[in-house]
């Protein structure tokens, strides 16, 4: 398994919307389950940050491609990357 980032911005023209997709794109990922979680919003709410365990490039791709964000169009930039922490 490899490790990979989810890093997106969202539009802040849609802020209501954002709001009220919260719930579902949390839920989203902890239905998941997936090995390595860890994410959540950047301190000022202008996206966040995920990082989760995917086979490969195009697993994790899917994944992301059903995020109630991204289904919603809400974003304004995203990019999933893989991820190679070193551990000292």
């Amino acid at each position: 398994m490899k490790t990979f980032a989810f890093f997106y911005l969202m539009d802040p023209a849609r802020a209501e919307e954002i709001k009220r997709t919260v719930p579902e794109h949390t839920a989203y990922w902890h239905k998941l389950n997936l090995d390595g979680y860890k994410g959540g919003p950047f301190s000022d709410l202008s996206g966040g940050l995920i990082l989760f365990k995917a086979e490969n490039e195009e697993k994790a791709e899917e994944i992301v491609h059903e995020d109630p964000f991204v289904d919603h169009f809400i974003l304004t930039k995203k990019w999933v990357k893989e991820w190679a922490p070193v551990t000292v």
